[in-house]
């Protein structure tokens, strides 16, 4: 992964551990994948205005769902595949959340979600999960 993409989301978890310690307000993290390539710009009309979006690849994209529990975060993610659904016409996208955990560094959220999303794909019925999928 480019090192200019691992110094932003690097900044983005520093601020969202941050404003949770400071505030005590909750934050989700997220991998989306789509199997077409998307812009962030493409993607940012999917997504709320409060969440922060980084694109990694042409495929993953890393979300921030800002002020926000993981139960929250999963029926937002929930209403990003509805959309992508509907606008791309095909059942492409999956999410995969973990719940914010303020002595994970930003590179071992990512692999877990990373986890998280290879768990995902083994099934195709499933299009969103959380960690819990690691423990099972």
């Amino acid at each position: 992964m480019d090192e200019n993409i691992l110094n932003r989301v690097n900044v983005l978890v520093k601020k969202t551990y941050y404003t949770y310690e400071r505030f005590e307000v909750d934050a989700t993290f997220a991998l989306l994948y789509h199997e077409t390539p998307l812009s962030v710009v493409d993607l940012s009309q999917f997504v709320r205005l409060s969440d922060h979006l980084i694109q990694l690849d042409e495929h993953h994209y890393f979300i921030i769902f800002a002020f926000t529990s993981e139960e929250n975060a999963y029926k937002a993610s929930q209403n990003i595949i509805h959309k992508l659904d509907g606008h791309f016409n095909n059942h492409s996208s999956s999410v995969a959340l973990d719940s914010l955990d303020v002595t994970m560094s930003p590179k071992l959220i990512l692999n877990r979600l990373k986890q998280i999303m290879k768990e995902i794909h083994k099934d195709s019925h499933v299009r969103i999960e959380t960690e819990d999928i690691l423990h099972r």
